[in-house]
């Protein structure tokens, strides 16, 4: 376990909730960097809004790309050349890398590049500006440090084909504009679970001191950035507002509010449903008023541990800052008992499965509140909750439940979820089984 994962269980202790970044390194197996049950890691969505910068061929063909390019070259054309052309003695400079090109051959040019090139490579070289191959679709969108523009693959074969057949081939890159991604929110390429804030070409405070770019510009108050680490901020920002309503909350009350109130995205955009957006799009007004909530205490994370096998008595300190706590018998739970507000099994490709989840939930809602259970269950599974109606009589109450998973997946992912509605309140709980890599 790293320093994030242990300094949030001591702060967990203090009644304090670790808002964490998910990472970016994809929605797959074994990616998200921060995770405990006692931390939030969140995921990065788009936002609606996308960049998008025009390249005008001699051809008077044009195509359409992102990056963002601040530069106004007012239409001027300059001369176009392909980077592999204009390598250096000894170097392969098709990819446009730093020092690969030569400065004779691409000085006042626009360079074509056959990679998705952050600019510093033909900036430094001296080029007027730069094309690159593989286009993001506003994902990961980022200032860049002279005239450019990212294409697609198609975009980008026919720019080669046009330098091949043109002996004097020009264009002109225009200012970058902004327009509505109808599709957003999703979970862009690079992020992950466990829920999810906008993290995507987010426009941020910068450090004027900071340098913008690894060549070292510095300067810039603001800087539009994406990534888990934009998504972050965001939630925390959500459960500090929960926090002023509800100053007595565990860490793990916020952080059940903010996942039983959360908006499932599309899994026809993700593929990787939970694994891609986990609870899902946090919602920062409904989630002071979740109506129930999913409670965990710092002996329930203690058993936790020792049901994952952390036994040992000095590592079990380490952890938890503490020497009295101990795995005695009876004193842990495995981690598809823990009272999280999501559940979640691993399976095989042949395996029929049969599983039952214990939980137990907090009125915290409307003193009497009656709410029923409801579930659509995904092709070859049977879900089954018991009870399927809670009925509580006051505020602070607390009734289990649990949730069986029968029958076999039809597929690499079976996702649905679990909705507590009492007429007011709607609570839902992503399931998920997965096969397992």
């Amino acid at each position: 376990m790293g320093g994030v994962v242990i300094g949030s269980f001591h702060a967990m202790r203090k009644g304090i909730l670790t808002s964490t970044s998910a990472g970016n390194d994809g929605p797959s197996p074994f990616t998200i960097t921060n995770f405990a049950p006692w931390l939030l890691s969140v995921a990065a969505t788009t936002i609606n809004r996308e960049f998008l910068t025009k390249v005008s061929l001699g051809n008077n063909k044009i195509f359409e790309g992102d990056q963002i390019n601040p530069f106004d070259l007012k239409n001027q054309t300059f001369p176009l050349i392909y980077g592999g052309s204009a390598s250096n003695s000894g170097y392969d400079a098709s990819e446009c890398d730093i020092n690969s090109l030569d400065e004779k051959l691409v000085k006042g040019k626009i360079v074509y590049c056959d990679s998705n090139s952050d600019g510093e490579g033909p900036l430094l070289a001296g080029a007027a500006g730069f094309l690159g191959k593989g286009r993001l679709f506003g994902d990961t969108s980022f200032n860049l440090p002279l005239p450019g523009s990212s294409l697609s693959y198609n975009e980008a074969g026919e720019v080669y084909k046009y330098i091949r057949s043109n002996s004097n081939p020009i264009a002109t890159i225009s200012r970058s504009k902004e327009v509505t991604d109808a599709r957003s929110p999703y979970i862009p390429n690079y992020s992950s679970r466990d829920i999810a804030a906008p993290g995507s070409v987010i426009l941020a405070a910068w450090s004027p001191i900071a340098p913008s770019t690894d060549l070292g510009v510095k300067g810039l108050r603001y800087n539009i950035i994406s990534g888990t680490s934009m998504a972050c901020p965001h939630a925390t920002a959500a459960a500090a507002y929960i926090k002023s309503f509800h100053p007595t909350w565990s860490p793990a009350a916020i952080r059940s509010s903010l996942m039983t109130t959360a908006k499932r995205l599309s899994s026809k955009i993700n593929p990787d449903a939970e694994f891609a957006y986990g609870s899902g799009l946090i919602n920062p007004i409904k989630a002071p008023y979740p109506g129930l909530v999913y409670d965990t205490d710092e002996l329930d994370y203690v058993k936790f541990l020792c049901g994952a096998g952390y036994t040992n008595d000095d590592i079990l300190q380490y952890i938890t800052g503490t020497n009295k706590v101990k795995c005695s018998k009876g004193n842990s739970i495995s981690a598809t008992n823990l009272n999280y507000p999501s559940f979640a099994l691993s399976t095989s490709t042949s395996e029929s499965i049969t599983h039952v989840f214990h939980r137990t939930v907090t009125n915290v809602g409307s003193a009497h509140s009656k709410y029923k259970a409801k579930v659509v269950a995904p092709k070859g599974l049977n879900v089954i909750v018991s009870p399927s109606v809670l009925s509580f009589t006051s505020i602070g109450q607390k009734l289990s439940f649990t949730v069986t998973l029968k029958g076999k997946i039809d597929g690499v992912i079976a996702s649905t979820s679990l909705l507590w509605d009492d007429g007011t309140f709607q609570v839902r709980r992503p399931i998920i089984v997965y096969i397992a890599p």
